[in-house]
């Protein structure tokens, strides 16, 4: 390969990193009002469907690098938040989840961005795993807000009792979903990395 083809190759990949990167942050956004009645719950957003995904397609650091940019469009004002955007969105309960979702992301690509014919089981058991770090972030960040900042005296039973029954399992419909979605569509974003 010749220095120029080289060149040529190494801005190719940067320019389509930066597509799949902006394509998963606008995803993300427009997951955020999208919502789909459930039978058993109020309803779901494809929110962290987009999230996981990124992980398993972009890998961790061009997955969490997708995020990013999603939670810096918001922070800088633009309503792509579920409730909004603007810088005083860090001092609401619910922003922890929206910094879980860029660690979310990074622990998804880092547990599957090491082979592309990974099958979906171990796709949804990476997805679990980005679960459990976005919940433990959120919930963290939720209680911290709430009791020290907001002055409202909330214990952690209640705090993670309240997302329990509805939250987590349809969470684990969307890890599900995510896995078997991702498990297709790796294989063909693997041919064309060229």
């Amino acid at each position: 390969m010749t220095n120029q083809e080289f060149i040529y190759a190494s801005a190719h990949s940067r320019t389509r990193s930066m597509i799949l990167c902006g394509l998963f942050a606008a995803l993300t956004a427009v997951g955020a009002f999208i919502r789909i009645p459930m039978p058993l719950f109020d309803y779901i957003t494809l929110q962290t469907l987009f999230v996981l995904l990124a992980g398993m397609l972009l890998g961790a650091k061009r997955g969490a690098l997708s995020l990013i940019v999603y939670l810096l469009v918001g922070l800088s004002g633009v309503p792509v938040f579920a409730a909004g955007g603007g810088i005083g969105y860090v001092l609401r309960p619910s922003f922890g989840f929206l910094l879980g979702f860029i660690a979310a992301a990074w622990v998804v690509g880092r547990l599957t961005e090491k082979r592309s014919n990974l099958p979906w089981t171990s796709l949804f058991l990476a997805g679990l795993a980005g679960l459990a770090t976005l919940y433990t972030i959120g919930l963290v960040y939720k209680y911290a807000i709430l009791n020290f900042y907001m002055g409202t005296v909330t214990p952690a039973w209640v705090i993670f009792t309240a997302v329990l029954p509805l939250d987590v399992p349809k969470d684990i419909f969307v890890a599900l979903a995510a896995a078997i979605l991702a498990a297709r569509l790796r294989p063909m974003l693997h041919r064309y990395r060229g």
